[in-house]
């Protein structure tokens, strides 16, 4: 017997596991005894049906339904609906984004931002095809540097660089020479790690991830009164629409790829996309784009270990590339095709700070100080982020403490994500389509799959027309997690062999059509 195996996901809340995706031969004997438990049982396929909405999930919520009467038949009674059914409890997905969390859920959200930002593209999904012809650039924007670390540089035919080779290399303050003449592997540990932690401004480095969404902000504002300006100049109407994605280097430093595109605007119709003017091109508004980037700059408020405030701004690697519809991924001009952009920009919205070495879990003063007994990259990140969101002992007024926590202070919270507390895929509002659009669509199509219970005869109506029908539904949350292990290998290994039906069946119909 084969069922998928385990992606091991303890939670807070039980000791439950979730489920992987990969098949193996079942383990324990525990597991085995849970298995043959729930297949004997008489209800084994109406428990399939009723997990499979959650069935790949490594940890679904569990929840209860229950119905609050409040009428002149049934006064304040309550019916446990969800005793009815499999377990006494619905199962629904985490929709976690992180494929770190939930391999599955973050799966079908990268499935969504694909098509979203694919839809932006090419059109459809509201979005006129027209979209084909607008000006078009992937940007990529990237943090200054804090201090000199170890690179992985690739040549267009292959070729691995030496990380910091130097000839006359200067030797740092703490005795450590900045250099390296290394080909690093791409697995190499070593990238991403400061060439000396000493010098390395890991303070600097925390409040510019924190304030990055801040600075993309002011930056797309100053874009805006350019791209104004110069249209204003011409006699035209155009504005920018872009989708954008956040993702972590190697040194845990948060860049930008956003997706920016011309569109014109008419102001009978603002909701329309419409052709802009020809007037602006790509290489105006890669021009605009450049200077935006290149002279936003602000300084933050004051902190206790830094009075003057931190300078946040761009750093000088800018990547502007146009984006074209081709066979290939890059054509021989250097530019991208829509879908290798819309895959890209999929993918890294479901990481997190998993390229840097961490997990996307919230730390505490017993964490932080578990971690600070190993010295690491990593760990200096951390204990930068924790201490500097540590409130000073001077605030002695409830509006000074109120001030920091609204502040500084947020750097605690957003300390196992390196400082960054931003949202990672955002876009403009008429880029395309939106994400909740898309999942009403699939809740629709998964509803029209299910067919609808028969009604039961037996049941008795105490109120035929409806008239004193009062009813509130409430959810009470019981938990997460699959009830066992075994629970969670069979939900999962069910669900690979429904996509594996449906991929099937999706080349055989692709296999008839080119026939």
């Amino acid at each position: 017997m084969s069922v998928s195996a385990l992606t091991l996901t303890p939670n807070t809340t039980t000791p439950v596991l979730g489920a992987g995706a990969m098949v193996e031969p079942v383990g324990s004997n525990t597991t085995r005894q849970e298995l043959l438990a729930r297949a004997n049982r008489h209800d084994y396929a109406s428990w399939l049906a009723h997990v499979a909405p959650a069935a790949a999930c490594s940890h679904p919520v569990r929840l209860k339904l229950e119905a609050h009467w409040h009428n002149q038949h049934r006064p304040d009674e309550i019916d446990r609906v969800s005793d009815d059914v499999p377990d006494g409890m619905f199962y629904v997905a985490c929709k976690n984004r992180r494929a770190s969390v939930c391999p599955a859920c973050s799966e079908t959200y990268r499935a969504d931002t694909y098509q979203l930002v694919k839809a932006g593209l090419m059109g459809g999904k509201g979005v006129p095809e027209t979209v084909t012809e607008h000006p078009c650039l992937f940007v990529t924007l990237t943090a200054p540097s804090f201090g000199p670390v170890h690179t992985r540089v690739v040549t267009g035919n292959g070729t691995v660089r030496p990380c910091r080779a130097r000839r006359n290399a200067e030797t740092c303050p703490h005795g450590v020479v900045l250099s390296c003449t290394a080909r690093h592997a791409a697995e190499d540990s070593r990238v991403g790690e400061p060439l000396c932690r000493d010098c390395y401004d890991y303070d600097h480095q925390a409040v510019w991830n924190f304030h990055a969404g801040e600075l993309w902000r002011r930056t797309t504002i100053a874009l805006n009164r350019r791209l104004r300006a110069a249209a204003k100049d011409l006699g035209v109407r155009v504005r920018l629409s872009y989708a954008k994605v956040a993702e972590y280097q190697r040194r845990g430093v948060v860049h930008f790829h956003a997706l920016i595109r011309l569109d014109g605007y008419d102001p009978a119709d603002p909701d329309t996309i419409t052709t802009p003017d020809a007037a602006i091109t790509s290489e105006h508004l890669r021009s605009y784009i450049t200077d935006a980037a290149s002279t936003v700059a602000f300084a933050t408020t004051a902190h206790p270990r830094n009075p003057g405030g931190w300078t946040i701004t761009w750093g000088s690697q800018l990547d502007i590339r146009p984006v074209h519809l081709a066979a290939s991924d890059i054509d021989d001009h250097g530019a991208l095709t829509t879908t290798a952009v819309a895959g890209y920009l999929a993918k890294y919205a479901t990481k997190a700070t998993e390229e840097a070495g961490h997990v996307s879990r919230r730390l505490t003063e017993t964490d932080i100080q578990i971690r600070a007994e190993h010295d690491s990259h990593q760990t200096r990140q951390l204990v930068a982020c924790w201490f500097l969101g540590k409130r000073p002992f001077n605030l002695t007024t409830l509006r000074q403490r109120e001030q920091w926590a609204d502040t500084w202070g947020k750097l605690q919270k957003w300390a196992h994500m390196l400082g960054f507390g931003g949202h990672f895929s955002t876009k403009s509002r008429r880029y395309s389509t939106t994400l909740t659009a898309l999942r009403a669509v699939r809740k629709a199509f998964q509803r029209g799959q299910q067919p609808p219970e028969p009604p039961d005869s037996t049941a008795q109506d105490d109120d035929p027309d409806g008239d004193d029908a009062v009813v509130t539904l409430v959810w009470l949350f019981d938990g997460t997690g699959w009830l066992t292990t075994g629970d969670a290998q069979l939900a999962n290994t069910s669900a690979a062999l429904a996509r594996e039906k449906r991929r099937a069946a999706r080349e055989e119909i692709e296999h008839d059509l080119a026939a």
